[in-house]
């Protein structure tokens, strides 16, 4: 059994790679999917962010707006802070839920967390390997224009506002470039599987 990060940069193609990875055999535990259930309606985190947030950041359905909350944690570094000691340990706490099964019931798994702030909360420091989804600034910066009908500015900004490409770099044990095609991307993926399979076995 082997336990892997998987992180990446704002339209680096990390959801892309994970995909690859699950069609493989790996299991795959999603942080971000983890993260948008935590904040439902009702649950603990939902009732915490609407007591520091207030009322104003709920949809007509009462669940949390969350582009409006995206572009206040965006805007203000302390309220994005105050969000991360919200959500975090929710997240934590229920990616120990799912590994919980996955390591009784599958000895060899190779395990993929895919979390985007692998590196930036300290959890790389968890696993066994730590797989970084690269591009360049300025693939990112295509990318994010194209798929979000950015401006160029706009989409610097959110580039800009993450940990730097170049500086994940420096913590990842396995760096998958996903620079070019998407058969380039899924044989080097794969390659990475095999890898992980062998290491995990050994």
């Amino acid at each position: 059994m082997i336990h892997a990060g998987l992180t990446g940069g704002i339209a680096t193609g990390k959801s892309t790679v994970s995909g690859i990875f699950r069609q493989a055999g790996a299991f795959i535990i999603d942080a971000d999917d983890i993260a948008h259930r935590s904040i439902r309606m009702g649950m603990p985190a939902w009732r915490e962010i609407v007591s520091h947030f207030g009322p104003a950041i709920l949809q007509s359905d009462d669940e949390i707006n969350r582009p409006l909350l995206g572009s206040i944690i965006f805007k203000e570094k302390k309220k994005k802070q105050v969000l991360d000691r919200i959500v975090h340990p929710q997240v934590r706490q229920e990616i120990a839920r799912q590994l919980a099964p996955i390591e009784k019931n599958h000895p060899r798994a190779v395990i993929i967390l895919d979390i985007p702030l692998l590196i930036e909360v300290g959890w790389h420091r968890d696993v066994q390997e730590v797989i970084l989804v690269y591009a360049p600034e300025a693939i990112q910066l295509t990318r994010l224009m194209s798929r979000d009908n950015l401006a160029y500015n706009d989409a610097l900004a959110r580039i800009r506002s993450q940990m730097p490409i170049e500086e994940k770099k420096s913590h990842a044990s396995v760096i998958i470039d996903n620079s070019g095609d998407l058969e380039n991307t899924r044989e080097k993926t794969l390659n990475v599987y095999d890898y992980l399979v062998k290491k995990g076995e050994g």
